[in-house]
């Protein structure tokens, strides 16, 4: 459990996470396919059944899911202190960036860029590598595909913000009555460096900030303290990771008064055009309302209901997936996020990408670099910047 991490581990952790932070373009899908390549693929840091049941568990927790992906690889690397680095490494380049977006280049439209455009081809790419190879390890039989599909079809039909976590409970049955009894040979064990009294202290945090937050935002006139109760409350409640976000942000701040519709979207053109989580467009408004002290609050209490739930799961989730029960269930939910990964390749991955046969074109030369030809995830993200500007003056 106490086991040291060496400096040089933490390095590698940064280095590598920042490194995903500058080239993860796409969205939370696109990032789960950037971590597969990069910590599973090439790294092998962890086993693919493991990271499919880190994912699967960072879908039932409400935040991003994505960013808790990662914070968990962090954590069960190096600990507590791997985890913060592994979220810091992610996460900063594109608050830089939209905190300085927010003091520098308010209203301007970027939404358009040719080079944008390159980079969602290279999110389609990206995905459809993912897709494949956590399809052929989590659906292998005609059961799992089966309940894939329904949960494609319900995704894709019923856009809302709870089918999601609806979708996932639902398939959680599902796989509980159909593998209850099912018995694999290669069981994976993982050791999570976290005691489970810190996990529960993370948890009662969790809670008691949720419920004091309101409560003091009312007995006192302090704009820091509004401003960290909305955060935190936007980056508690929300499942189905960023896009679910950003209406819940427009309707704490724009009808309040903290800034306009107008700068609202300006900002929301910017984070699409930058690498890493869109849960760091909080970085962008809290720099909009008060400088870039406003945006690193705001990143910090958006992301922080992430860090404790994480934390306060992990060390109850290993003996939790060794159960034969909890495995099938598991079964099930891992079968329905690749169902949910192919409604997301589609909508709004692919139709907001793919919008000439040349779009296509250059989305399979992109797929070849990626998969046949090995070239690294970096390279194929620079490709996709430059072709997307190159397509965009034809």
């Amino acid at each position: 459990m106490n086991q040291k991490v060496s400096f040089k581990s933490l390095m590698e952790i940064l280095i590598i996470s920042t490194r995903l932070g500058m080239t993860s373009f796409g969205g939370p899908v696109a990032h789960l396919g950037y971590f597969h390549e990069e910590y599973i693929r090439r790294r092998k840091w962890m086993d693919e059944k493991t990271y499919s049941d880190l994912v699967a568990l960072c879908q039932f927790l409400p935040g991003p899911a994505s960013s808790q992906v990662g914070m968990g690889i962090g954590i069960l690397r190096g600990g507590i202190l791997g985890g913060i680095i592994a979220f810091i490494g992610f996460t900063l380049p594109s608050v830089i960036a939209l905190i300085l977006f927010a003091l520098l280049l308010q209203g301007v439209g970027i939404g358009e860029s040719g080079w944008i455009h390159g980079l969602k081809v290279v999110a389609v790419a990206v995905v459809a590598h993912a897709i494949l190879g956590m399809a052929s390890k989590l659906t292998p039989d005609i059961k799992r595909k089966s309940i894939a599909l329904l949960a494609l079809v319900a995704t894709l039909l019923w856009q809302t913000a709870f089918t999601q976590v609806g979708v996932i409970l639902i398939s959680a049955v599902i796989g509980f009555l159909l593998y209850k009894q099912h018995k694999e040979e290669n069981t994976s064990f993982t050791s999570v460096p976290i005691s489970k009294t810190v996990a529960v202290i993370c948890l009662l945090i969790f809670f008691g900030l949720l419920i004091l937050l309101p409560i003091i935002r009312e007995m006192t006139s302090l704009n820091w303290i509004a401003m960290f109760d909305s955060f935190y409350r936007s980056g508690s409640l929300v499942f189905g990771g960023g896009h679910v976000v950003l209406p819940l942000l427009e309707r704490e701040f724009v009808p309040t008064g903290w800034l306009s519709e107008e700068e609202f979207l300006a900002g929301y053109g910017a984070a699409q055009a930058v690498p890493g989580p869109l849960f760091t467009f909080a970085a962008y408004l809290g720099a909009v309302i008060s400088g870039w002290k406003g945006g690193l609050l705001a990143t910090f209490a958006i992301f922080l209901p992430a860090f404790l739930l994480i934390l306060g799961t992990l060390p109850f989730w290993d003996s939790l997936r060794q159960n034969a029960k909890v495995k099938g269930a598991l079964m099930g939910v891992n079968a329905a996020v690749v169902g949910i990964l192919i409604a997301a390749f589609y909508h709004p991955i692919w139709t907001s990408s793919i919008l000439e046969p040349i779009d296509f074109a250059f989305a399979a030369v992109l797929f070849s670099m990626l998969v046949y030809w090995k070239l690294p995830p970096w390279i194929v993200v620079v490709t996709g910047a430059i072709g997307g500007w190159l397509l965009s003056l034809l």
